[in-house]
């Protein structure tokens, strides 16, 4: 079925952005646009408006986001664009692009989208008709027999100590990469250029994971970039502060299970049903040696890793007949940023209790997760694989 059959009158599609100083800089650099009621203070506070507005077509330049990337998105032709500019648009305010198809033209694979643009107050500040049409990809026949696989790996929390050793494993392993980050940008780039070395596709995705609505843009973007997602690395967590039960708020033990409990129900919700098309899909979650050998001030941390360990193996169940494996990789403790508080103390002692006589490192995480993503662990789901050196032998 062509892109322009699968879309039906009523869908619809949206994007949220928060207007920004810098927006209404590069606009002006862009096109000269240099209105002083647009770009000075003095002059605008002097306006009937009280301070400078946002040009109009600043903001409605995002509807060529929504149709470009959402509804139709790729192969979308924007021809024609009707607007009324109803209230002014200042910096700071959070705009909601909404669009709606309307209208099909099916000898002319041309679509009607109703485009509306909303601000935080949920006022209506720009309206109008856009028409779009479809261009469909060429697309060669496959040859009958030949299956054509696409090894695609999103790794959230990437930037990290073990992210970022996931990353560069996976791309020797032969796998595209999505590299998630919340704030380091800056690593992603560096991981991204890594992995390109290896010869291998790699996009950097930044997103919220306990916020649904960022994980499904997060997601959508990969499946435009990379085409699939074939494996699911979960590496997220929080920072690991020390606090004792009589210091302990709920605030803290919330903040992990977001991150952990929501943030996989999120990133679950919108990657499974890609995997259950492909009949086929790995997710593996990053849990914890402190689940089996708890220690003291880690109790918000350990709450949630446990509940995320039960969560797997529940899932795993459910998802097992659809082709779809979940697996954990437990590390022991591993020399990332997020044992920097910890007392050098703590890490001879740990030491000690090693066999290995070693803490972990990134990459001795890197290399389970690497064989459990292999088709060499296709008969394995729902099991924990456990990376300490020895301290935990089951």
């Amino acid at each position: 079925m062509s892109k322009f059959d699968e879309i039906k009158i009523g869908d619809k599609a949206e994007l949220k952005h928060v207007i920004t100083q810098e927006d209404v800089e590069r606009f002006v650099e862009l096109t000269g646009d240099d209105n002083k009621l647009h770009v000075d203070k003095n002059y605008g506070g002097k306006s009937v408006f009280k301070r400078p507005i946002v040009h109009g077509m600043l903001g409605a330049s995002f509807i060529s986001t929504v149709i470009g990337t959402k509804l139709p998105g790729d192969g979308a032709l924007w021809f024609a664009q009707n607007l009324e500019f109803l209230l002014p648009v200042r910096v700071n305010d959070e705009m909601l692009i909404k669009a709606e198809v309307i209208k099909k033209i099916n000898a002319l694979k041309v679509i009607e989208l109703k485009t509306d643009i909303y601000n935080q107050d949920k006022q209506k500040v720009t309206t109008g008709t856009a028409k779009v049409k479809i261009m469909e990809e060429e697309v060669p026949q496959r040859i009958e027999g030949k299956k054509q696989t696409q090894k695609v790996a999103l790794v959230i929390g990437g930037t990290g100590g073990i992210g970022n050793a996931t990353c560069l494993q996976l791309a020797k392993d032969g796998f595209d990469v999505a590299v998630h980050y919340f704030k380091n940008e800056k690593q992603a780039e560096k991981i991204k250029k890594e992995i390109e070395k290896s010869e291998r596709k790699s996009v950097i995705v930044k997103a919220d994971i306990t916020d649904n609505s960022e994980v499904k843009e997060m997601v959508e973007y990969v499946l435009r970039k990379l085409g699939t997602i074939t494996i699911l690395i979960n590496c997220a967590t929080a920072k690991l502060p020390n606090i004792k039960f009589e210091s302990l708020d709920w605030e803290d033990i919330q903040k992990h299970l977001d991150i952990n409990i929501k943030g996989f129900f999120n990133l679950a919700r919108n990657i499974v049903p890609i995997m259950e098309s492909n009949n086929y899909g790995k997710i593996i979650n990053i849990t914890t040696q402190a689940i089996e050998t708890p220690n003291a001030g880690w109790l918000h941390y350990i709450i949630a890793k446990s509940g995320l360990n039960g969560f797997s193996k529940a899932l795993a169940v459910e998802l097992a007949p659809k082709g779809i494996r979940i697996n954990m990789v437990s590390p022991g403790m591993t020399d990332t940023e997020l044992i920097s508080n910890i007392s050098e103390k703590a890490r001879l002692l740990s030491v000690a209790k090693t066999p290995l006589k070693r803490i972990a490192k990134p990459e001795d995480i890197a290399g389970a997760i690497s064989f459990l993503t292999s088709e060499k662990s296709d008969f394995i789901t729902g099991e924990t694989v456990r990376v300490n050196g020895g301290q935990i032998m089951l």
